[in-house]
Order: C-alpha cells, then sequence, then structure tokens
C-alpha cells in the first residue's frame, strides 16, 4: 500500500492543429491531426474533468421525490503549469504566447489545437490519456520573476476546449 501511495506518474501533453472541419468525421472517426504546437514540458495539468448540469423535475402526486434529469456537460478548462527553460537547448520557447497574441490581435483563421494528455506508468507504458478538442488559449500568465529564490520561472496556460474523453489503456 506504501508503494502505491509514494507512486509519481509522468505525463505528457500534446498540442496539434485541429482540423479546418470539425475534428471527427460522420463516421466518428477522428481526422488526422495537423503540424504540433511547439515543445512543452509541463510541470502540471488540471481541468482534467466534466460536471453535467442535471436538472429537476416535479412530478405531480409524487411527493416522496424528485426526478433527476441529465442536462448538458460543462467543461472545465485545461490549465497546464511548465518551468520555461525547459527545451533542451536552454532557450524560451514562446510558441504558447505566440498563439494566445494572435488570437487576441485576430489574426486569421484563428488557430484551434486538439490536444492529447498522456499518463505513464514507472515503464514507461501510457496508462491513460485525456483528449479534447478545438482548445483555444483562454488565458496565460507569464513567470513570476524572483532573484532572491532558485525556483524555476512557471508560467500558465488555461486552454477552453468543445469536448474530453478518456482512454484507458489495458
Amino acid at each position: 500500500m506504501a508503494d502505491q501511495l509514494a507512486r509519481t506518474f509522468r505525463f505528457r501533453v500534446t498540442l496539434s492543429a485541429s482540423p479546418p472541419a470539425p475534428p471527427r468525421g460522420s463516421d466518428g472517426v477522428r481526422r488526422d491531426p495537423g503540424p504540433p504546437l511547439g515543445d512543452g514540458a509541463f510541470q502540471e495539468c488540471s481541468g482534467l474533468d466534466l460536471e453535467m448540469d442535471v436538472g429537476e423535475y416535479v412530478e405531480g402526486g409524487r411527493n416522496n421525490g424528485v426526478l433527476q434529469r441529465g442536462g448538458r456537460a460543462k467543461l472545465t478548462r485545461i490549465t497546464l503549469r511548465r518551468g520555461m527553460l525547459h527545451p533542451a537547448d536552454g532557450t524560451v520557447n514562446a510558441d504558447l504566447w505566440r498563439w494566445f497574441a494572435d488570437c487576441v490581435d485576430g489574426v486569421l483563421p484563428l488557430r484551434r489545437y486538439d490536444g492529447t494528455v498522456e499518463v505513464f506508468d514507472e515503464t514507461g507504458r501510457v496508462v491513460a490519456a485525456w483528449t479534447f478538442d478545438r482548445g483555444l488559449p483562454a488565458k496565460i500568465v507569464g513567470p513570476q520573476l524572483n532573484a532572491r529564490t532558485g525556483e524555476v520561472a512557471v508560467e500558465e496556460l488555461q486552454i477552453a476546449h468543445e469536448g474530453l474523453r478518456l482512454r484507458v489503456t489495458p
């Protein structure tokens, strides 16, 4: 039990250009992704959750309870935090910041990216993967620099998206 509590997982986040058409064909098969967006080594990832609106329906004559009806899914923004100087050559990768700036500046066509968050076990095998569709940068936070500490400068990117799915590897 103690070994399982101490287990740490590694993960990789990949962003690839969304196809210009909806990400799935009429047959439900995912279309080929476009080119990737830079190279990001993320330290944290959150927002891999869904919430469903549940509506209450009060049925006449039924006084011992209320019927619950399923509704639309609420999608949480994917939040990625990473060290600024993660590329192997030590340079700053500005691709994520440029993506956000292009959206704010109204550069057309608006670039959307599909994403995959893969979780690896200690052997390097993918044990779970979440995919999201047609992501847009909703918020970006630059690094908070402090010359008194040796901490790695961290920035944050929030991505609004149009769908989230989980794939579990047996």
